[in-house]
Formats: structure tokens, sequence, C-alpha cells
């Protein structure tokens, strides 16, 4: 049967509706990243170690939210209605942080808002490849808006924060936890297509030894990202330079990932996902070999910045596109919150607790040092076991 140009219109995924989501997203996490932990320093003036922990309890609610959320968005079919509600709950749950400061409530503020924040990137992502179904390769390009929304933040706010204070970033981040309720109800949802797997199991999949390993790779790879996203930031002041300076070199290594995230349709079409997965993995720990031993020297800085277009772009795209392909169909949600729990969840909390504690007792230098071996360990399992052609044959 002919289709009609209203029947294309409709069944059209709604590329800009999604991009909004992205930008706001990682806009909120523009401020986050960048500015929470020298926040938590100046502000509420905790030790390393102690900011350490509260980023390992904050790392630690994506373990379990992603894997509950989406069990339930796969077994109810409302994930559109999960992504809202979990939204507005973070803004709620974040709000606490306007009432008190001590390490206790600190802490049960970040387990809070950090378990409803990090339900909803997941269940998005899961929506998100709906929408696109076979059209996946226009991911990266949806995500890349993403990247934007951070760039534009860490590049904007340093200026705003000199003049202002530091403490400005929390009603900025607030604000942006609003605006990702509110973008959520700019889209539609999109059920995942069952008629090819209908009898597909999550244990099916999970039997398999190749997935385990792909998932530990990834946990061991944010592992070692520990120090960079708790201590990036504390690390350049530390040697001597400015707010606006740091701004820019976050910014920086997220506009090299949005080149990666345009071009990377591409480069899976050419390469594959499981080799530019291993070529990440080993590209990160070059960078913190780099970062540890050459701070000082500012081109040297700069480049290892354009290094993130690998250790994140590169990374997360190649891993979500084999994660999809590991975990089909209804299983979507609970592969993608897998893959976001196990290693944004249990790897970024045991790398931040652990970087927290190194950075306090054994210095910068030899944190990243020990982030450069973490993340080797992933790469040569990587090397050894992921491929692309592996996956669970389904009845």
């Amino acid at each position: 049967m002919k289709l009609t140009s209203a029947d294309t219109v409709a069944t059209k995924p709604p590329y800009g509706r999604l991009s909004v989501f992205y930008f706001v997203y990682f806009a909120a996490l523009g401020v986050f990243v960048p500015y929470w932990t020298v926040y938590l320093k100046k502000v509420a003036g905790f030790s390393p170690a102690q900011i350490g922990e509260l980023m390992a309890v904050f790392m630690a609610t994506k373990i379990v939210a992603p894997f509950i959320w989406g069990w339930l968005a796969d077994h109810t079919g409302e994930r559109l209605r999960i992504i809202r509600v979990a939204s507005l709950l973070a803004v709620v749950c974040f709000a606490g942080v306007y009432w008190q400061q001590s390490f206790g409530w600190m802490a049960l503020v970040m387990a809070g808002f950090g378990f409803f924040w990090n339900a909803s990137l997941p269940q998005f992502e899961a929506l998100t490849l709906n929408h696109l179904g076979r059209d996946i390769g226009r991911y990266s390009r949806i995500r890349l808006w993403g990247s934007v929304g951070f760039i534009v933040m860490v590049a904007s706010l340093p200026n705003v924060l000199e003049r202002y204070g530091i403490a400005l970033a929390v009603d900025a981040i607030l604000l942006l936890f609003m605006g990702i309720w509110l973008t959520t109800w700019l889209v539609q949802d999109k059920p995942h297509a069952t008629h090819t797997v209908q009898s597909s199991r999550l244990r099916e999949v999970l039997r398999q030894p190749t997935v385990w390993v792909l998932l530990l790779a990834c946990a061991l790879q944010q592992a070692s990202h520990g120090a960079y996203y708790t201590f990036f930031s504390i690390y350049l002041e530390d040697h001597g330079y400015s707010r606006n300076f740091t701004g820019w070199m976050w910014a920086l290594g997220v506009m090299a990932e949005v080149a990666l995230f345009w071009m990377m349709h591409g480069l899976i079409e050419r390469f594959g996902a499981a080799r530019l997965f291993v070529l990440a993995m080993l590209l990160t720990g070059v960078r913190w070999l780099v970062l540890g031993t050459w701070v000082d020297n500012m081109p040297i800085l700069m480049l290892s910045q354009l290094f993130h277009a690998a250790t994140y772009g590169l990374f997360h795209a190649s891993a979500i596109h084999l994660i999809h392909h590991q975990f089909p169909g209804k299983l979507q949600g609970r592969g993608q919150a897998l893959y976001s729990g196990l290693s944004y969840g249990a790897g970024g909390a045991v790398g931040s607790l652990l970087s927290g504690y190194a950075w306090e007792y054994w210095g910068a230098a030899d944190t990243f040092y020990i982030a450069t071996l973490i993340v080797g360990v992933g790469w040569i399992l990587a090397l050894i076991y992921v491929r692309e052609d592996t996956h669970v044959t389904h009845h």
C-alpha cells in the first residue's frame, strides 16, 4: 500500500523534540559535573574524602534506580509517564539542598535526587531508540544536542559564578531540573516492537558470558572516570587555572564529543561498534596518563581534553549500539538500565569513592595513574571478548 504524505509525516521520528530533552538534561549536567564538587568544597566545606563519599552515594543510585524504573517501564508499557514522574520527583528532592548542609543530610538529598534523576535518562534512551526504529544510526545526531547543552552551560556559567559566587550553581541546577520535567511533555510515548521478540527473556541474554564481559568493561571504564568527574575542576584550580579557563576546558572536551557524535553513524558502519569500543578504552588510558603527568603544560592539557571525543563520545555511542544489539525489543529498557546501572552506577560509585581516598592520601597524579590501570584491565577484556556478532538468538 502506498503511503500518503500525511502517513509519512505521522510516522517520522520527532527528532527536534527528542533533541530538546537531551539539550536540557545535559545542560543540567553541564552545571552539576564541573561545579557541584567545587560547591561542596568551597561552600559546604567538605574534605576530598567526604566529597568522594557523597559522589559515590550519588553514583550508587545509578545501580538500582535505572533497573527498577526500567523493569517498571517494560512491564507497564508506561515509559513516558515514568520518565515524567521521575523528573518531577528529582526537582522535589534536589530542593532539599536549601534546607541544611550537614554531611548526613547532603548524602540523603543526593541519594534522593540521584534516584529519580538517574531513572529518567536510560528510559528516555529506550524511548528515543523506539522512535527511531530501524533508523538507529540517527541516535548520535539527536544525542549530540545534549553535548551542545553541556557546552552552553560550561562556557557561559563561569563568568556568572565568578561574579555572584559558586552557590548560584545550585539555583541553576534546580531551574534546569524543572526544565527537564517540562521537556518530557513535548514528546509522545512509543511502544517497542514486539513481533520478533515476544519469546525473549532477560535470563536468555544474561546467560551469555560476552554480555557480562561487555558490562564489566563498561563498569571499569566509568570507574576510571571517578577522578575526572569528581576532581577535575578542583584539580585545575589547585594548579592555578582560572574558573573561566576550567569551564572552557570542560567545553573543549564536549565540543570534541559533538564532532564525534556527528560522525559516529559512518564510523560504526565502516569499523563496527566493537572495534570502536575497544579503541575508546585504549585512548581513555592514554588520557588519564597524560592528565596526571602534564597538567601544568597548557597545550598538552588542552590536547588531552580533545580525547573526550573518544573517552565519552566514542565509548558511549558504541556501547549504546552494542547494548541495543544484545537487548532487543521488550528488553530494551532493562538493557539500557543494566548498562547505566553497572557502568555509570557501580563503576562510577566505586571510582568516585576510591578517587576521593586516593586524592586525599596519595595525591592527584597517582590517582590518575590508578585510573589508567583500571581502564587498562577493561581494555584487555574488551579486546579479547567483546564482539558485535555474538548475540542471543530469539525463537
